[in-house]
C-alpha cells in the first residue's frame, strides 16, 4: 500500500540508510516541477520548492492532466472540477511563494499517454522556461499503480533528453523561436532508490498550506470527510520527520538525483 501514497511515501529503515546520499542542491536560478495531476507537485516537492522560492529561485509548475477524475462524487460536473483544480493549483503555487508560470497541458486524467506528442510538449516547456533543475515522478517506482504517475515520469525523462540535444525537435526553433536547453539536474520524487535529501525542516507548514489549497482533494487524497485536516497534517509531519531523522534533520523530502545530464 505504501508505494501508492503520493509524493513522499514511507520507506524501510534499510532504504533510508542504504548507500551514499547527497544533500541540498545548491540553490538554482530556475526550477520546473512537472506533475501528473494538480497537487502532485506539492506532495512530491512542496517543501523543497518553498525553500528555494524563499531564496529567490523562480519556480514553474507544469501539470500534465486535467485532474478530471479527482473526486469520489459520481455526479460531479467534471468541467467545473477541471476549472476548480486549475484554480487550486495556482493558489497552491502562490502559497509556496512560486513566482513562475503555472502551465496545464490538459491530458485527460487517467489517460495520460507516454507518446511523442506529449514528450514534444514537455520538451518545449523545458526549452522555453530554461530550468536549472527539473523535478518529477520516478517512473521506475515499484508497485506504483497509477498509470499517470508512471507515464508522467517517463515523459519527463524523455523530454529532458529531447530538450537538451540540438537535433531533437528542431521545429521548436522555427515554430517557437527556442533552441535546445540542458538542465543541470533531475530530482525524482516517489523515488524507488532515493539517494538525495533536501532539508525542509523550516518549510513543513508552507508545504501543508500549499497542499490545503487543493480543497477538492480533502475527501479523497487527504482522507478527510468533514474538513478536519488534523490527522492529515499529522501524517505529513510524521512522514517528513521520519525521512529526515536518519540525516539528523527535523524534516526532509527525499529524491533520486540524476545530474550531469
Amino acid at each position: 500500500m505504501s508505494a501508492n501514497e503520493p509524493g513522499q511515501p514511507p520507506l524501510s529503515n534499510s532504504a533510508l540508510t542504504h548507500g551514499e546520499w547527497t544533500s541540498n542542491v545548491k540553490s538554482p536560478r530556475i526550477v520546473l516541477a512537472i506533475g501528473a495531476h494538480p497537487d502532485d507537485i506539492e506532495f512530491g516537492c512542496g517543501g523543497t520548492l518553498a525553500k528555494w522560492a524563499a531564496s529567490g529561485v523562480i519556480i514553474h509548475h507544469l501539470v500534465l492532466t486535467d485532474g478530471s477524475k479527482g473526486t469520489w462524487d459520481v455526479d460531479a460536473d467534471t468541467a467545473q472540477l477541471i476549472e476548480r483544480r486549475q484554480h487550486e493549483q495556482r493558489r497552491a503555487a502562490q502559497r509556496l511563494g512560486a513566482t513562475g508560470e503555472v502551465r496545464f497541458l490538459g491530458a485527460v486524467d487517467g489517460e495520460l499517454v507516454h507518446d511523442s506528442s506529449m514528450v514534444d510538449s514537455v520538451a518545449l516547456a523545458i526549452r522555453q522556461l530554461t530550468p536549472d533543475v527539473v523535478l518529477g515522478h520516478d517512473p521506475w517506482k515499484r508497485y506504483r499503480l497509477h498509470p499517470d504517475h508512471r507515464n508522467a515520469g517517463l515523459i519527463t525523462c524523455d523530454a529532458i533528453v529531447a530538450a537538451r540535444d540540438p537535433h531533437f525537435l528542431r521545429h521548436h526553433m522555427s515554430s517557437h523561436g527556442v533552441t535546445h536547453h540542458r538542465p543541470a539536474a533531475l530530482l525524482l520524487w516517489e523515488a524507488d532508490e532515493p539517494n538525495h535529501y533536501e532539508d525542509v525542516s523550516d518549510w513543513v507548514d508552507t508545504k501543508l498550506a500549499a497542499l490545503e489549497a487543493h480543497e477538492s482533494q480533502f475527501e479523497s487524497t487527504m482522507k478527510s470527510t468533514d474538513g478536519d485536516l488534523s490527522e492529515f497534517r499529522g501524517r505529513i509531519r510524521d512522514r517528513l520527520a521520519t525521512l529526515g531523522a536518519p540525516h539528523g534533520l527535523g524534516a526532509a523530502e527525499i529524491f533520486h538525483l540524476i545530474d550531469q545530464l
